[in-house]
Protein backbone atom coordinates (compact mmCIF):
# COMPACT_ATOMS: atom_id res chain seq x y z
CA UNK A 1 0.00 0.00 0.00
CA UNK A 2 1.46 3.40 -0.89
CA UNK A 3 0.86 6.95 -0.53
CA UNK A 4 0.26 7.59 -3.75
CA UNK A 5 -2.60 5.41 -4.09
CA UNK A 6 -4.09 6.69 -0.87
CA UNK A 7 -3.98 10.15 -2.70
CA UNK A 8 -5.61 8.63 -5.58
CA UNK A 9 -8.99 7.12 -3.74
CA UNK A 10 -9.09 10.57 -1.61
CA UNK A 11 -9.44 12.34 -5.09
CA UNK A 12 -11.91 10.19 -6.65
CA UNK A 13 -13.58 10.06 -3.60
CA UNK A 14 -14.02 13.82 -3.45
CA UNK A 15 -14.56 14.64 -7.38
CA UNK A 16 -16.47 11.36 -7.74
CA UNK A 17 -14.88 10.77 -10.62
CA UNK A 18 -11.19 9.21 -11.85
CA UNK A 19 -10.97 11.49 -15.11
CA UNK A 20 -11.38 14.53 -12.75
CA UNK A 21 -9.31 12.70 -9.97
CA UNK A 22 -6.40 12.13 -12.68
CA UNK A 23 -6.30 16.26 -13.75
CA UNK A 24 -5.90 16.95 -9.76
CA UNK A 25 -3.08 14.58 -9.38
CA UNK A 26 -1.39 15.55 -12.74
CA UNK A 27 -1.35 11.92 -13.69
CA UNK A 28 -2.98 9.95 -17.01
CA UNK A 29 -6.33 8.67 -15.92
CA UNK A 30 -4.96 4.42 -16.95
CA UNK A 31 -2.28 4.86 -14.43
CA UNK A 32 -4.74 6.24 -11.74
CA UNK A 33 -7.47 3.61 -12.33
CA UNK A 34 -4.65 1.00 -12.19
CA UNK A 35 -2.97 2.11 -9.25
CA UNK A 36 -6.66 2.12 -7.64
CA UNK A 37 -6.84 -1.24 -9.04
CA UNK A 38 -3.75 -2.76 -7.53
CA UNK A 39 -4.70 -1.47 -3.93
CA UNK A 40 -7.88 -2.95 -4.25
CA UNK A 41 -6.44 -6.22 -5.25
CA UNK A 42 -4.45 -5.67 -2.29
CA UNK A 43 -7.56 -5.45 0.44
CA UNK A 44 -8.91 -7.40 -1.53
CA UNK A 45 -12.52 -5.64 -1.43
CA UNK A 46 -13.94 -2.78 -4.13
CA UNK A 47 -13.27 0.66 -2.86
CA UNK A 48 -15.24 2.35 -5.91
CA UNK A 49 -19.05 1.17 -7.49
CA UNK A 50 -17.94 1.97 -11.03
CA UNK A 51 -21.06 2.74 -14.00
CA UNK A 52 -20.64 5.11 -17.00
CA UNK A 53 -22.27 7.67 -15.22
CA UNK A 54 -20.87 7.57 -11.16
CA UNK A 55 -18.48 6.63 -9.10
CA UNK A 56 -19.31 6.09 -5.89
CA UNK A 57 -17.73 4.37 -2.54
CA UNK A 58 -18.33 1.07 -1.71
CA UNK A 59 -19.17 0.32 1.93
CA UNK A 60 -15.34 -1.01 2.53
CA UNK A 61 -14.30 2.41 0.44
CA UNK A 62 -16.35 4.62 3.01
CA UNK A 63 -14.33 2.72 6.02
CA UNK A 64 -11.09 3.41 4.00
CA UNK A 65 -11.38 6.81 3.20
CA UNK A 66 -11.00 8.69 6.43
CA UNK A 67 -8.15 6.11 7.25
CA UNK A 68 -6.44 7.37 3.66
CA UNK A 69 -6.96 10.49 4.82
CA UNK A 70 -5.31 10.53 8.22
CA UNK A 71 -2.36 8.74 6.91
CA UNK A 72 -1.66 11.54 4.30
CA UNK A 73 -2.10 13.62 7.22
CA UNK A 74 0.55 12.01 8.92
CA UNK A 75 3.36 12.26 6.15
CA UNK A 76 2.60 15.40 5.72
CA UNK A 77 2.94 16.25 9.40
CA UNK A 78 6.70 14.38 9.73
CA UNK A 79 7.44 16.57 6.82
CA UNK A 80 6.37 19.89 8.08
CA UNK A 81 7.93 18.58 11.33
CA UNK A 82 11.05 17.92 9.90
CA UNK A 83 11.20 21.12 8.13
CA UNK A 84 10.08 23.36 11.52
CA UNK A 85 13.03 21.48 13.47
CA UNK A 86 15.53 23.65 11.45
CA UNK A 87 13.29 26.44 11.72
CA UNK A 88 11.13 26.57 8.32
CA UNK A 89 7.54 26.81 8.93
CA UNK A 90 6.23 25.49 5.48
CA UNK A 91 3.28 22.95 4.22
CA UNK A 92 -0.64 23.72 3.94
CA UNK A 93 -2.42 25.74 6.38
CA UNK A 94 -6.64 25.02 5.77
CA UNK A 95 -8.30 27.44 7.65
CA UNK A 96 -12.47 27.03 7.80
CA UNK A 97 -14.50 30.01 8.87
CA UNK A 98 -18.45 30.61 9.40
CA UNK A 99 -19.93 33.69 7.63
CA UNK A 100 -20.11 35.77 10.79
CA UNK A 101 -16.62 35.15 12.46
CA UNK A 102 -16.18 38.87 14.19
CA UNK A 103 -13.85 37.42 17.25
CA UNK A 104 -11.22 37.78 15.18
CA UNK A 105 -10.64 39.55 11.35
CA UNK A 106 -9.44 36.32 9.64
CA UNK A 107 -8.23 38.15 6.35
CA UNK A 108 -6.09 40.89 8.27
CA UNK A 109 -4.76 37.30 10.67
CA UNK A 110 -3.92 35.49 7.35
CA UNK A 111 -2.11 38.68 5.49
CA UNK A 112 0.22 38.53 8.84
CA UNK A 113 0.79 34.86 8.95
CA UNK A 114 1.74 34.95 5.31
CA UNK A 115 4.42 38.14 5.56
CA UNK A 116 6.16 35.48 8.56
CA UNK A 117 5.89 32.36 6.65
CA UNK A 118 5.67 32.84 2.86
CA UNK A 119 6.48 29.31 2.28
CA UNK A 120 3.26 28.33 3.60
CA UNK A 121 0.12 27.47 1.29
CA UNK A 122 -3.10 29.23 3.06
CA UNK A 123 -6.56 27.62 1.97
CA UNK A 124 -9.85 29.55 3.05
CA UNK A 125 -13.25 27.72 3.26
CA UNK A 126 -16.44 28.79 5.01
CA UNK A 127 -19.37 26.60 6.38
CA UNK A 128 -21.38 26.15 9.39
CA UNK A 129 -20.05 25.22 12.44
CA UNK A 130 -21.03 21.55 12.56
CA UNK A 131 -20.10 20.85 9.30
CA UNK A 132 -16.56 22.91 10.20
CA UNK A 133 -15.97 20.71 13.64
CA UNK A 134 -16.12 17.57 11.44
CA UNK A 135 -13.76 18.66 9.19
CA UNK A 136 -11.41 19.38 11.46
CA UNK A 137 -12.19 15.89 13.47
CA UNK A 138 -11.24 14.04 10.42
CA UNK A 139 -8.18 16.06 9.10
CA UNK A 140 -9.48 17.77 5.98
CA UNK A 141 -8.65 21.32 7.84
CA UNK A 142 -6.40 22.45 10.57
CA UNK A 143 -8.29 25.22 11.74
CA UNK A 144 -11.90 26.44 12.07
CA UNK A 145 -13.72 29.17 13.48
CA UNK A 146 -17.77 28.95 14.92
CA UNK A 147 -19.70 30.71 16.31
CA UNK A 148 -22.20 28.12 18.90
CA UNK A 149 -24.62 28.92 21.84
CA UNK A 150 -23.35 29.26 24.91
CA UNK A 151 -22.47 25.92 26.66
CA UNK A 152 -22.13 23.95 23.57
CA UNK A 153 -19.56 21.32 24.04
CA UNK A 154 -17.84 21.01 21.05
CA UNK A 155 -16.34 16.85 21.06
CA UNK A 156 -13.28 15.64 18.95
CA UNK A 157 -11.15 18.23 18.85
CA UNK A 158 -9.72 20.82 20.91
CA UNK A 159 -10.34 24.52 21.15
CA UNK A 160 -10.23 28.21 22.43
CA UNK A 161 -13.58 30.22 23.81
CA UNK A 162 -13.35 33.94 23.03
CA UNK A 163 -15.69 36.25 24.13
CA UNK A 164 -19.56 35.80 24.37
CA UNK A 165 -21.57 37.87 22.13
CA UNK A 166 -25.01 39.19 22.49
CA UNK A 167 -27.36 39.15 19.28
CA UNK A 168 -28.98 42.30 18.22
CA UNK A 169 -32.17 42.86 15.76
CA UNK A 170 -31.73 44.09 12.32
CA UNK A 171 -33.88 45.80 10.65
CA UNK A 172 -35.00 48.17 7.32
CA UNK A 173 -34.26 51.62 7.80
CA UNK A 174 -38.04 51.99 7.31
CA UNK A 175 -38.99 49.07 9.60
CA UNK A 176 -41.76 50.46 12.64
CA UNK A 177 -38.77 48.93 14.94
CA UNK A 178 -36.15 51.22 13.36
CA UNK A 179 -36.48 54.22 16.14
CA UNK A 180 -36.21 51.61 19.00
CA UNK A 181 -33.52 51.80 21.49
CA UNK A 182 -34.22 48.46 23.02
CA UNK A 183 -36.37 45.66 22.34
CA UNK A 184 -37.92 42.67 23.46
CA UNK A 185 -38.33 38.75 22.45
CA UNK A 186 -41.87 39.15 23.10
CA UNK A 187 -42.11 42.37 20.90
CA UNK A 188 -40.36 40.26 18.06
CA UNK A 189 -42.14 37.36 18.36
CA UNK A 190 -45.11 38.55 15.99
CA UNK A 191 -42.21 39.75 13.37
CA UNK A 192 -41.65 37.12 10.24
CA UNK A 193 -37.42 36.18 10.70
CA UNK A 194 -35.16 35.68 7.93
CA UNK A 195 -32.71 32.97 9.72
CA UNK A 196 -30.30 30.15 9.36
CA UNK A 197 -31.75 26.76 8.09
CA UNK A 198 -33.67 24.93 10.86
CA UNK A 199 -31.02 22.77 12.84
CA UNK A 200 -27.71 24.62 12.11
CA UNK A 201 -25.76 25.69 14.97
CA UNK A 202 -26.96 29.14 13.60
CA UNK A 203 -30.27 28.75 14.11
CA UNK A 204 -30.54 27.32 17.32
CA UNK A 205 -28.75 30.37 19.31
CA UNK A 206 -32.15 32.49 18.60
CA UNK A 207 -34.08 29.45 19.17
CA UNK A 208 -33.04 28.16 22.14
CA UNK A 209 -33.60 32.33 23.27
CA UNK A 210 -37.27 32.14 22.21
CA UNK A 211 -37.84 28.34 23.81
CA UNK A 212 -36.44 30.09 26.99
CA UNK A 213 -38.86 32.06 27.12
CA UNK A 214 -42.09 30.49 26.25
CA UNK A 215 -42.22 32.14 22.87
CA UNK A 216 -43.01 31.03 19.31
CA UNK A 217 -42.03 33.10 16.29
CA UNK A 218 -42.21 32.79 11.96
CA UNK A 219 -39.10 32.28 10.52
CA UNK A 220 -40.51 33.12 6.99
CA UNK A 221 -36.79 32.84 5.20
CA UNK A 222 -34.78 30.69 5.64
CA UNK A 223 -31.14 31.16 3.88
CA UNK A 224 -27.72 30.09 4.46
CA UNK A 225 -25.22 33.13 2.89
CA UNK A 226 -25.97 36.39 5.42
CA UNK A 227 -24.88 38.76 2.94
CA UNK A 228 -28.51 37.08 1.08
CA UNK A 229 -30.25 37.43 4.81
CA UNK A 230 -28.94 40.86 4.90
CA UNK A 231 -30.80 41.53 1.35
CA UNK A 232 -33.97 40.38 2.35
CA UNK A 233 -33.89 42.17 5.70
CA UNK A 234 -33.20 45.73 3.61
CA UNK A 235 -36.01 44.67 1.37
CA UNK A 236 -38.38 44.78 4.39
CA UNK A 237 -39.19 40.95 4.31
CA UNK A 238 -38.49 40.46 7.74
CA UNK A 239 -36.10 41.05 10.78
CA UNK A 240 -32.97 39.39 11.53
CA UNK A 241 -31.17 38.39 14.64
CA UNK A 242 -27.16 38.44 14.56
CA UNK A 243 -24.22 38.81 16.80
CA UNK A 244 -23.59 42.19 17.54
CA UNK A 245 -19.93 42.49 16.82
CA UNK A 246 -20.99 41.11 13.16
CA UNK A 247 -23.56 43.68 12.90
CA UNK A 248 -21.61 46.56 11.88
CA UNK A 249 -20.43 44.72 8.83
CA UNK A 250 -23.97 45.13 6.89
CA UNK A 251 -24.87 48.21 5.93
CA UNK A 252 -28.17 49.85 5.61
CA UNK A 253 -29.17 48.08 8.41
CA UNK A 254 -30.14 49.47 11.84
CA UNK A 255 -29.46 47.14 14.55
CA UNK A 256 -31.14 47.32 18.03
CA UNK A 257 -30.28 45.18 21.66
CA UNK A 258 -32.59 43.10 22.44
CA UNK A 259 -33.52 41.96 26.00
CA UNK A 260 -32.34 38.50 27.16
CA UNK A 261 -32.03 37.75 23.48
CA UNK A 262 -29.96 34.93 21.92
CA UNK A 263 -25.56 34.53 23.11
CA UNK A 264 -23.42 33.08 21.25
CA UNK A 265 -19.46 31.78 22.16
CA UNK A 266 -17.23 32.10 19.19
CA UNK A 267 -14.49 29.15 19.22
CA UNK A 268 -11.23 28.37 17.59
CA UNK A 269 -11.04 24.55 17.04
CA UNK A 270 -8.01 22.17 15.69
CA UNK A 271 -7.20 18.94 15.72
CA UNK A 272 -7.17 16.87 19.17
CA UNK A 273 -3.62 15.23 17.85
CA UNK A 274 -2.54 18.79 18.48
CA UNK A 275 -2.03 21.27 15.53
CA UNK A 276 0.60 21.18 12.61
CA UNK A 277 3.55 23.90 12.90
CA UNK A 278 1.75 25.82 10.38
CA UNK A 279 -1.59 26.00 12.42
CA UNK A 280 0.80 25.83 15.33
CA UNK A 281 2.59 28.86 14.23
CA UNK A 282 -1.08 30.71 13.57
CA UNK A 283 -2.27 29.93 17.21
CA UNK A 284 0.92 31.33 18.25
CA UNK A 285 0.38 34.65 16.21
CA UNK A 286 -2.90 35.16 17.66
CA UNK A 287 -1.77 34.52 21.41
CA UNK A 288 -3.58 31.22 21.88
CA UNK A 289 -2.02 28.42 24.15
CA UNK A 290 -2.25 25.02 23.49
Amino acid sequence: MELQQMRYVVAVAELGSFTRAAERCFVVQSALSHQVARLEQELGVRLFHRTSRQVRLTAAGEAFLPEARRCLEAADRARDEVAAATGEIRGRLSVGVIPTTAAVDVPVALRKFHDRHPEVRVGLSTGSSDALVRRVADGRLDLAFLGLPVGTEVTGVSGHVFAQDRHVALVAPDHRFAASKRLRLSRLAGEPFVDFPAGTPGREQTDQAFDAAGLRRDVSFEVTDVQVMAGLVRQGLGLALLPSSYAPSLPGLIAIPVERGPVRAEHLVWSRLGPSPAAAAFLDQLGISR
